[in-house]
């Protein structure tokens, strides 16, 4: 007969997972990546390629901790939140730099006798590119596994102090990453309508909002540098 009691740990292992998919670090990362390919299609699948990573890293790290009997250490805990602060940077400075590379600048004319400055991009018209599903799944994969990894020590504390044996540990985890799996799927379907829409409205607007988006990533990635620095230096 199952254990009542293990299934609702399982249970809420599966919300706390869902949850889990919405936290600001992870939020800011698949926007820097989602607002440049503004996509409902595109959207769900770097989201679950995101979970996939994310999960993926979970387990191998869970089942390493469960079978060593081992805890993962503060120190190790907080420079892995710290890496995650220096990707959120850059992946916000990459957004800044593909926006750059579109070839936005001031243009001088004349008309009439007047001069005038216009902004002008040489890629102004929109070229579809086909991306092949490989390369758009490698990235968020690796960005899930670093949340993974830097995620796993809170992670660890539950489930070795809630589950029995290495198997209810295992089983803990992938609950609750199939939870991060569905929600980063949904998140990402919610964060791409802005996305599109800002598309549909011109270049200009999609600018916008990526420039929002990036900018976004990196006061948070600063943030949390700042924070995890603060703490580490304080007496």
């Amino acid at each position: 007969m199952p254990d009542v009691q293990f299934l609702t740990i399982l249970d809420l292992g599966f919300v706390l997972g869902a949850r889990h998919a919405l936290d600001a670090d992870h939020l800011a990362a698949v926007s820097t990546i989602l607002s440049k390919r503004p996509s409902l299609q595109t959207s769900g699948f770097i989201g679950l390629c995101w979970g996939v990573g994310h999960t993926l890293m979970l387990l191998l790290i869970g089942i390493a901790v469960i079978l060593l009997k081992v805890t993962i250490p503060e120190s190790l805990a907080q420079t892995l939140e710290f890496g995650i602060g220096i990707m959120l940077v850059a992946l916000g400075g990459s957004l800044a730099w593909s926006i750059y590379k579109d070839g936005w600048h001031l243009h001088a004319h004349e008309h009439d006798g007047e001069r005038h400055l216009h902004l002008h991009s040489h890629q102004e018209a929109t070229h579809h590119r086909h991306r092949h599903w490989m390369h758009l799944s490698v990235r968020p994969l690796l960005i899930g596994m670093l949340h993974g990894m830097a995620g796993s020590a809170a992670l660890m504390l539950i489930v070795l102090s809630t589950v029995q044996t290495m198997w209810q540990g295992i089983a803990y985890i992938v609950i609750f990453g199939i939870g991060s799996i569905i929600g980063m799927v949904l998140l990402g379907l919610l964060i791409s309508v802005p996305l599109v829409f800002s598309a549909a409205l011109g270049r200009r607007v999609q600018h916008v909002v990526q420039g929002l988006a990036g900018l976004g990533s990196i006061v948070l990635g600063i943030t949390m540098m700042v924070r995890i620095a603060n703490a580490a230096f304080s007496f």
